[in-house]
């Protein structure tokens, strides 16, 4: 089939070997080389055609971009824009020397339409991924951040913003002939649709009213506008949660308290570990200031991974070597099942057993200084990932410095007593409606001395958060 490209054409479908559309009798065949075979995408700026080169004895298959103006437009079309698409098609044929990157094969200009001829990448969209193999694991959002996080460097470092990154818009290359996975490159994500792109040198780019992109993957300066760097890494930060659940982002974010709540919708076997949520929810943030800056930031978070709960197989036989001292099915096991004071309790256990104390002792500066990173991050993981992110040691250090290490306010905001009752029960609240950090408690710590160990410990959980 051939595909007329005539905008106003009402019958745009024709026999392969049409040379002229037998509707409106436009010639078919662009700069007499290349015949668009289906339209595969529009959107406000152009569309999408997949083609064949008739110059080649393969008649290899491409990718055409059309670029169009309104004709109601007085100015839809004049030198200074296609001297400007000329400036822009150049900055796209240096990215298509990443591997990463459809290679921009040819521009040109005909009856007032701008084109752009790209390689086409045989293979499956991420979104065509999910919607055959189901919601990604955590590995897989791993992977994927490894494999796309360079790309995002080297187009930034070239003063280019994608500002449309999306599932349809990853690629997984697979052999045309074959259909398998392609073996020619470190990786096989392809970052496609670089036709919309814009020069961060160019002064329009900071003009408010430049939307390009789609809505439920934009950062909200992009809604605006304008466009930064880590504008790229809010639209990955977003692809990789719509990835992660199968759910719109629109409804993986809750209006009514201005925050992403999308640990509420993975699978019970699909949890995300707190290394990378972590990572997630920076990359999420609504404020430019609160978000990784540059595409490398987010890479060396990645590689500054803590010790992993996979590290350990807490299910294993006493017969294997590498099985840790510390036991922590039990407190795994009240965790899944939501015993928050039983938790809290075995918690405490735990902490003693691992500096070989009677279980029940008070932990002072001394004993907090020796504790065993790995424990304590073990058992910060398992509180952070069964309460949804919403206690844990890391919850408690991130809220003990956001009000600048002041103890008062931070009883007031974890809801704590000034006090350290004897008794686990007293004065705290043992089910998810306490307080963001409300739990685990503080009553191992010696008496009412939290406060005074309070830094100490925050120091200690540092690399933890970080």
């Amino acid at each position: 089939m051939s595909y007329c490209t005539n905008t106003n054409c009402l019958s745009p479908q024709n026999n392969d070997t049409a040379n002229f559309c037998m509707n409106c009798g436009k010639q078919l065949l662009l700069k007499d080389r290349y015949r668009p075979l289906d339209l595969i995408g529009h959107g406000g700026f152009g569309r999408t055609f997949l083609a064949a080169d008739e110059y080649l004895p393969s008649k290899a298959k491409c990718v055409i971009k059309q670029l169009y103006f309104s004709q109601a437009e007085p100015n839809h079309f004049n030198p200074k824009v296609a001297e400007l698409f000329c400036q822009e098609a150049i900055r796209l044929d240096d990215l298509g020397e990443h591997p990463q990157i459809p290679q921009l094969l040819a521009h040109f200009e005909q009856d007032e339409q701008l084109y752009l001829v790209q390689e086409w990448v045989a293979g499956n969209s991420l979104m065509q991924e999910i919607q055959q193999q189901g919601v990604f694991r955590e590995s897989q959002i791993k992977q994927l951040l490894q494999e796309l996080l360079p790309v995002l460097q080297f187009i930034h470092s070239r003063n280019i913003i994608h500002r449309d990154i999306k599932p349809a818009n990853i690629m997984r290359r697979y052999s045309e002939k074959t259909h398998t996975k392609a073996s020619n490159s470190n990786s096989n994500l392809v970052l496609i649709d670089f036709g919309i792109a814009k020069h961060l040198s160019n002064t329009k780019l900071q003009e408010t009213g430049t939307k390009i992109g789609t809505p439920e993957y934009m950062p909200p300066e992009q809604l605006r506008g304008k466009v930064f760097p880590a504008s790229d890494i809010y639209s990955l930060g977003v692809t990789c949660i719509y990835l992660l659940t199968g759910i719109s982002p629109f409804d993986l974010f809750d209006i009514s308290c201005d925050r992403w709540v999308w640990r509420d919708y993975l699978l019970p076997e699909n949890q995300v570990g707190t290394h990378l949520g972590k990572i997630l929810d920076r990359m999420l943030q609504n404020s430019l200031p609160q978000r990784y800056k540059q595409a490398n930031d987010v890479l060396q978070a990645l590689s500054h991974q803590p010790v992993s709960l996979q590290n350990f197989d807490i299910s294993a036989s006493d017969s294997e070597n590498e099985k840790p001292e510390i036991d922590y099915t039990q407190l795994r096991d009240l965790l899944k099942k939501g015993k928050w004071q039983e938790a809290d309790t075995e918690t405490w256990k735990i902490m003693c057993l691992s500096l070989s104390k009677p279980i029940g002792s008070y932990l002072f500066k001394g004993d907090i200084e020796k504790l065993p990173d790995d424990d304590l991050q073990i058992i910060d993981q398992l509180w952070t990932r069964y309460s949804r992110g919403r206690f844990g040691f890391s919850v408690q250090k991130e809220i003990y410095d956001g009000v600048e290490r002041d103890y008062v306010k931070f009883c007031a905001v974890v809801g704590w007593s000034m006090y350290n009752s004897h008794s686990a029960g007293s004065d705290y609240y043992f089910n998810l409606k306490a307080p963001m950090g409300h739990l685990p408690t503080r009553i191992w710590m010696g008496g009412s001395q939290w406060w005074r160990h309070a830094n100490t410990f925050a120091a200690k959980l540092e690399q933890l958060v970080n």
